[in-house]
């Protein structure tokens, strides 16, 4: 018997494991829902995957029951369903810069008695993944999976002034398109943004919910990136902005030190937090 003879399998393993083509071939929808951001008619759903519409609206009747999917009442566009939303903030949640910081501010929120939020960077901006509510009756409540506006937040500022541009332009004209805003950013924004890089800590008072503040921190990993904020949100009537106050001080402590663990080191690529 020759060396090359076949046998069952060995054509598949040479190949890699085996997959089942039409799980492959229907996620290119789920891809192009995800890579355009916004719900999709169907034959501009079906071209972004590369199929035609009747290839592609099988699949979407079936990602329809499982929740991956969802169809609008009125226009029937085609947008990503409940169930397709609650993976993606699962695998945010499981980040390992957002398991350090977890257990940091639950002892945040209790020192600083103010609702203590970490936000990540998602696909349609700042999203908040895990909240630690103050231990004081008077709190902000906060939700997991909430997208923080870019201008109006001390995490959207954060992340606006730290992630690259083209990065952030990209979000800001995903979410004000339907407003008709252009997805510019005006001399006095930017100068917001210059601020925030120079202290190392992002600021609202009253920006998108009148009578609340909040501060902010970047935490950055070993090559300098920006993964997560640290948001302290209170009343405005009681909340210190101040940068000597005692909730900048303990979140750029704490930014600093998940930071070290991280990998990022004092005098390299964000000196902001030195």
């Amino acid at each position: 018997m020759s060396d090359d003879t076949d046998f069952p399998g060995k054509d598949s393993e040479s190949r890699g494991p085996r997959g089942i083509q039409s799980v492959e071939v229907g996620g290119q929808l789920l891809i192009a829902l995800a890579h355009q951001g916004r719900p999709l008619a169907l034959k501009d759903l079906a071209r972004e995957a590369g199929m035609t519409p009747a290839k592609a609206h099988p699949y979407l009747v079936s990602y329809i029951k499982l929740g991956l999917v969802e169809q609008e009442a009125g226009g029937g566009r085609y947008g990503l369903g409940p169930l397709a939303l609650q993976l993606g903030l699962i695998s945010l949640q499981q980040y390992e810069p957002v398991r350090l910081a977890t257990p940091r501010i639950e002892e945040l929120a209790l020192s600083l008695g103010h609702t203590v939020a970490i936000a990540v960077w998602g696909n349609r901006g700042p999203t908040i993944v895990r909240v630690a509510q103050a231990p004081s009756p008077v709190h902000v409540s906060m939700r997991h999976g909430t997208v923080m506006s870019l201008r109006g937040t001390a995490s959207g500022r954060l992340f606006a002034a730290f992630l690259p541009r083209a990065q952030v332009m990209e979000a800001l004209h995903l979410n004000e398109a339907a407003d008709g805003e252009p997805a510019s950013l005006s001399p006095a924004f930017e100068r917001i943004l210059a601020e925030t890089r120079s202290t190392g800590l992002a600021q609202s008072r009253d920006g998108v919910v009148a009578g609340v503040s909040a501060l902010a921190a970047p935490v950055f990993d070993d090559a300098g990136r920006m993964v997560l904020s640290l948001t302290a949100i209170g009343p405005s009537g009681n909340f210190e902005l101040q940068a000597s106050g005692l909730p900048a001080r303990e979140l750029r402590r704490v930014a600093r030190e998940l930071s070290r663990q991280l990998g990022w080191r004092d005098g390299g690529t964000a000196p902001t937090l030195a």
